[in-house]
């Protein structure tokens, strides 16, 4: 069964407090993401040699297409080459469960294109785009989480414990000296506006109060 078309729709950025950081941190958040886009476009093509729905297949050799460039531009900028890997990553088979993963990962560098268009203004169409990848796998986790339960409760799960392992994600991408007098502040910032979207999918459970 399909799940909904990829839509052109272009999500506005959150309307929650955003970090303002100095030109300082500038070469760092750069360095930032192109990590997140490298790692973005290795899980894509891995992605791609899954069984997935058509629609999906489509979106994601576009989403290829568009992190490539995006790499080429931050490669070109800080004339420096990214990391390849000699295999691609190993992915989830299942497409519920690699849908959390996907969105995951879109998520985190969402929130450094978001810390860094304010820095850098001439780079909002990249924003743009995170915007739409991020928006894409929300329709499709949607769309599993409110279909068959087994399916649903992969993605839940997976959601769980992808989770888990964000905090030490973070750590590692924060982990630059231009960015430590800012780090306690960014930690859960990154880390609350990621939960905040996995709760509102149901990925996780609402917090008790």
């Amino acid at each position: 069964m399909n799940g909904p078309a990829p839509s052109s729709h272009r999500m506005s950025p959150d309307t929650a407090r955003i970090i303002t950081l100095p030109r300082t941190c500038e070469r760092a958040l750069l360095e930032r993401f192109l990590r997140a886009e490298a790692m973005a476009l290795w899980s894509v093509r891995a992605a791609q040699t899954q069984r997935l729905p058509r629609h999906v297949q489509i979106f994601l050799q576009r989403h290829e297409s568009e992190e490539q460039a995006h790499l080429r531009q931050f490669e070109s900028m800080l004339g420096a080459t990214s990391q390849r890997p000699p295999t691609l990553p190993t992915v989830p088979s299942q497409w519920e469960a690699l849908a959390v993963h996907l969105f995951g990962y879109e998520a985190l560098g969402l929130e450094f294109a978001l810390l860094l268009a304010i820095l850098r203004p001439n780079l909002s169409e990249i924003l743009e785009d995170e915007l739409v990848h991020v928006g894409f796998f929300e329709k499709e986790l949607a769309f599993i989480l409110a279909g068959e339960a087994m399916r649903a409760d992969q993605a839940r799960q997976t959601g769980r414990a992808w989770w888990k392992k964000l905090p030490r994600t973070v750590d590692r991408y924060l982990a630059d000296d231009s960015l430590a007098p800012y780090r306690s502040e960014l930690r859960p910032h990154i880390l609350s506006a990621i939960e905040t979207r996995f709760i509102a999918l149901g990925l996780l459970p609402q917090p008790i109060v």
